[in-house]
C-alpha cells in the first residue's frame, strides 16, 4: 500500500531500547480533505529518510499494523494501529530509462512516421 503527500513534520531517530530504534515523519495528503498520518521507519530503514526534508513531496512504501495490548492493573484490552514505512521515494522525480535518460526527455516519433518492425 502507498500513501502519497508532503512531508510535515521530520522527527529525530529514537532508541528505544539498546536493539530497537525508529525514525518518524507526519505526511499531509493532498486530497479533498487532507490527513495528517504518522509512519515510522525502524531499524536499517531509518536511513532510507536521509536526503529528505519538510515540504518535500513523497510517496511512501507502507505496512498497516495492528496489535493488542491487556492492561496489567485492570485487565481492559485496548487495540492499537502503527503505520510502519518501508520504501520513500520523491514525487516527479524523473525515472531512469535503460540508457540513463529519464523518461520524460526522451523522444517521441511523429505519428507518420515508418517503423522498422517486421511484424
Amino acid at each position: 500500500m502507498d500513501l502519497t503527500g508532503r512531508i510535515k513534520v521530520l522527527m529525530n531517530t529514537q532508541e528505544i531500547s539498546a536493539s530497537f530504534k525508529k525514525r518518524e515523519l507526519v505526511l499531509t495528503t493532498q486530497e479533498q480533505y487532507p490527513q495528517d498520518i504518522l509512519v515510522e521507519f525502524t531499524q536499517d530503514r531509518i536511513s532510507l529518510l536521509d536526503g529528505f526534508s519538510v515540504g518535500d513531496e513523497v510517496n511512501i512504501g507502507i505496512n498497516i499494523r495492528g496489535r493488542e495490548w491487556t492492561n496489567p492493573k485492570d485487565g481492559n484490552v485496548r487495540y492499537f494501529v502503527s503505520i510502519h514505512g518501508w520504501k520513500i521515494e520523491k514525487v516527479g522525480s524523473a525515472a531512469p530509462t535503460g540508457d540513463g535518460v529519464p523518461m520524460e526527455q526522451m523522444p517521441i516519433p511523429p505519428a507518420d512516421a515508418e517503423d522498422d518492425l517486421p511484424f
